[in-house]
């Protein structure tokens, strides 16, 4: 995979959110490190998986990406085209192939438009399908796709579940057959049962079109069923990443560790082997990060260099990439971290 062009090329990506200091904000201006120095590749019709914790910065990172909210610094390369320098009708172009499922089925969806209304308004602003008894026509066949009625093309938002909800907003995503989809948690608002279906219909979909995603989530056990490789992320940084079978059978860092820790297995030999490792504390202000590795505030096997020096997102193995000190051929196993 790694030979071919990649279709979303991110580099050095960082975002800071300025913070009011001091009385009448007349102190000393401090940021929120949102998002800092992150670097990935996303190849066509694969999906990258996004993982961490609520607040470490992934959905900052899909906004950024998408220019939703203006990245501080960092080059952010799609199709060949730096999305930073996009102007005007290049960077509605842009967005024509990259499109957003957003977190929350409820607030993503305009209350006052029906739902043919709202699937068909990407064609409307792009300017695609100009005959309205067309466009509806495939707003219908959308709804079919995505196991939604047809008929039910002039009903408003409030009258379907969520479930049913995010499934417009995934017809939306699909109206233009972008390349890439940024998916922003798209199931974490929904119930379990709905979960996987909304899932299996993702995968169902880009086998089909061959869409990318980038799929943000914060649940381990989500990603691993629809991603070919997985990221993690911690504060802002990537803490790991690699193919999804390597990262879960072989994590390297005690972040990842911790966090598969508490993925449910369906071996119950496996389950009972593994030991459940809680991180003390909680993660540091964003307004302050840690010095060296953001992580050594709650690592349970910290040295002293992991406090003065930040490591490199470096390759420990083919394809499988680590930022800790201590990473080595063979993991860390989760049998030997000790609280």
């Amino acid at each position: 995979m790694e030979n071919r062009e990649p279709l979303l090329h991110v580099e050095h990506l960082c975002k800071r959110f300025p913070v009011e200091s001091g009385v009448f904000g007349r102190g000393a201006k401090r940021y929120v490190h949102a998002v800092d120095d992150i670097s990935f590749d996303i190849y066509p019709g694969e999906t990258f998986g996004l993982v961490g914790e609520s607040g470490c910065g992934k959905s900052t990172t899909g906004r950024c990406i998408m220019r939703l909210i203006e990245p501080t610094s960092g080059t952010v390369i799609f199709d060949g085209q730096d999305v930073s320098q996009l102007k005007g009708k290049d960077l509605k172009k842009m967005r024509h192939d990259m499109q957003y499922i957003f977190q929350d089925p409820y607030a993503s969806l305009n209350p006052r438009m029906t739902i043919g209304e709202i699937v068909s308004e990407p064609l409307v602003i792009h300017g695609e399908m100009t005959d309205k008894a067309e466009r509806m026509d495939h707003v219908r066949h959308l709804l079919d796709i995505v196991g939604l009625n047809p008929e039910h093309i002039n009903r408003y938002p409030h009258e379907f579940s969520g479930g049913q909800r995010q499934r417009v907003g995934i017809a939306r995503a699909f109206a233009l057959r972008p390349k890439l989809i940024i998916c922003d948690e798209p199931v974490s608002a929904l119930d379990v049962s709905i979960q996987a279906q909304v899932l299996n219909l993702l995968k169902d979909l880009q086998a089909e079109f061959g869409t990318a995603y980038l799929f943000i989530a914060h649940d381990l056990s989500v990603v691993q069923h629809i991603s070919d490789r997985v990221a993690v992320m911690y504060l802002g940084n990537l803490m790991e990443y690699s193919d999804w079978k390597t990262l879960y059978d072989e994590p390297h860092h005690p972040y990842t560790q911790s966090l598969l820790s508490a993925v449910p297995v369906p071996d119950p030999d496996v389950q009972h082997s593994r030991k459940r490792i809680i991180l003390p504390g909680d993660p540091p202000s964003p307004i302050d990060p840690p010095s060296g590795c953001r992580f050594h505030t709650r690592c349970p096997i910290a040295q002293k260099q992991c406090s003065e020096t930040k490591p490199e997102l470096r390759e420990v193995c083919p394809g499988h990439f680590c930022a800790c000190h201590c990473a080595a051929v063979n993991p860390i196993k989760e049998t030997s971290i000790e609280l």
